[in-house]
């Protein structure tokens, strides 16, 4: 009798581990299908081309069913016990309503659409379609209402694209919208991505046994597909821009000893290996090959101009409510106000510098309106920041430094601002994201023309000036208007600047502006980040 269960015993685990295995193929083959649906959306595979020498449609219609028919053999399997499993009386009312929205637009659609029974129809069928799904997910035991209307929802969508139903040509006009129509370009890719973030829930729960176990799994898949759906999006709008603007920012560079421009390094001339005139031309009529140096000038130091007003006075103003204020009406109202001002519109900045900045500047664009102007929308962003960053600095590390005796405000220098620099930093990072790429503000205070000649790159360290009356130091490069390559990018797409041969394929400029404008952030973002690393480990040590 020992040898027999111990038979059954290996018989049960060979068919579990051979029903996990083709749990898990399921899995991989919602989230191929979920990677299919991206390429196609961003239309790095095209709908009327091929895959492996299948047809795009075909082979996602293929996938689909199958996968379909997988989830709906899983449940069939469980519930009359070819595999075991542990499910619940019923899969839930959150399951349910999900199954049932998918449904709700299948069976409007179709009524309303394909049979031509009007919009008043189409939505008593769609909640009807929606109510037959919701029941059948709720009613029945969970292995049967996780995978049954998912699975025929998965194999519906996959035989639409594999008779042809809807193809690459397919296109739905809009009546009640003018000119407006969903394509397959778009339906397509949208129908297979959630398609296949249903199927591979259903095949993570199966995965999982149902059950707690099940529901578990099913939570992960759904949480780590999101997760990377933002990463891998975030890959692929970078990777889009680069794509798209290397062509420009190469245009015209050489590498070599005593290609580049000369320049200065500690009193002696060098000529730099590598020459990239994008990158360091500005626009000249009689240049070979034409460039956003001063664009890119002028964002760098607007940035840091912003940077140097608002994080002084955002962290001491956060000093002050924290360790100095008491709990009240007033810090009430300064929290209030500093979120508020935080989800102010950006023109609503650029009006306030318009009207307010510029007529005390000498009645003209500038450089330092701009830098005045970013370092107010950044202001409140370092308040929140900084303020919930020396909150969060416990009670304890404070008490022990007055208990030595230290002074309150040596325990805010020594303590408190070192404990929370890596959450100031933080909010620093983010807000120069922000104002790095705002447009409005700058357009309105700064902006002085779309192409900047390279001899009028702003020089504001070399601008200084030291005078015998008040305010005794002048810089008159802050009082003149200069571009910025967000301001720059917004001319040449809206106004159509840059078609000319005087700054080559205009397209191709406006790609690579967009390139640069990325690399300036993204090098803000790198600095930020080091930074931040740079006092945790400094504080991790102390």
């Amino acid at each position: 009798m020992a040898g027999a269960g111990q038979t059954d015993t290996r018989l049960v685990e060979s068919e579990t581990n051979q029903t996990d295995a083709v749990a898990a193929v399921a899995v991989g083959l919602s989230a191929v299908l979920f990677a299919l649906a991206i390429a196609a959306m961003f239309e790095r595979i095209s709908l009327t081309g091929t895959i492996v020498g299948v047809q795009t449609v075909t082979l996602l219609g293929g996938l689909l069913t199958a996968l379909g028919v997988t989830v709906i053999a899983f449940g069939v399997g469980s519930r009359f016990g070819y595999v075991e499993t542990n499910p619940d009386p019923s899969a839930g009312l959150i399951a349910g309503f999900g199954a049932a929205i998918p449904w709700v637009v299948i069976g409007g659609s179709v009524a309303s659409q394909t049979l031509g029974l009007g919009a008043g129809v189409g939505v008593v069928a769609g909640v009807a379609t929606g109510a037959v799904a919701f029941a059948a997910t709720v009613l029945p035991r969970e292995d049967l209402g996780s995978t049954v209307p998912l699975g025929a929802l998965l194999g519906v969508t996959g035989l639409v694209f594999l008779t042809g139903a809807i193809g690459p040509t397919w296109v739905w006009e809009l009546g009640w919208a003018q000119q407006a129509a969903i394509t397959a370009e778009f339906l397509i890719p949208v129908s297979t991505l959630f398609s296949a973030l249903y199927g591979g829930w259903a095949s993570a729960k199966a995965y999982g046994g149902f059950g707690a176990r099940g529901r578990h799994m099913g939570a992960y898949v759904l949480v780590y597909v999101n997760a990377l759906s933002i990463v891998a999006f975030l890959f692929i709008l970078v990777a889009f821009v680069v794509v798209q603007g290397i062509p420009g920012l190469l245009n015209g560079t050489e590498f070599g000893f005593g290609t580049g421009p000369t320049t200065s390094i500690f009193g002696v001339s060098v000529a730099l290996p590598v020459s990239v005139p994008f990158l360091m031309n500005g626009v000249a009529l009689f240049n070979d090959f034409q460039g956003v140096l001063p664009a890119i000038v002028g964002t760098v130091w607007l940035v840091i101009g912003a940077v140097v007003l608002a994080v002084p006075l955002g962290v001491g103003a956060a000093l002050f409510l924290t360790e100095y204020a008491e709990r009240g009406r007033f810090t009430q109202v300064v929290e209030v106000a500093t979120n508020g001002l935080w989800s102010t519109p950006s023109i609503v900045f650029g009006l306030f510098g318009f009207a307010f900045l510029i007529p005390r500047f000498g009645n003209g664009k500038s450089l330092l309106s701009g830098m005045i102007t970013l370092g107010f929308m950044l202001l409140p962003l370092v308040v929140i920041t900084s303020r919930e960053a020396m909150l969060s600095v416990p009670d304890e590390y404070r008490d022990a430094s007055a208990a030595l005796g230290v002074s309150k405000w040596q325990t805010i220098r020594s303590v408190v601002l070192p404990a929370a620099l890596p959450g100031v930093v933080t909010g620093v990072i983010l807000g120069v994201g922000r104002i790095a790429g705002e447009t409005a503000p700058i357009l309105l205070t700064m902006a002085g023309g779309t192409f900047v000649p390279g001899s009028q790159t702003a020089d504001v360290i070399g601008g200084f000036q030291f005078t015998a009356s008040p305010p005794f130091v002048a810089n008159p490069e802050l009082l003149q208007a200069t571009s910025a390559l967000p301001y720059q990018l917004y001319a040449l797409i809206t106004a159509g600047v840059g078609a000319s041969s005087n700054v080559g394929n205009a397209d191709e400029f406006r790609w690579a502006t967009a390139l640069v404008l990325l690399m300036v952030v993204l090098s803000f973002y790198a600095i930020g980040i080091a930074t931040r690393y740079y006092f945790r480990r400094r504080l991790k040590h102390t």
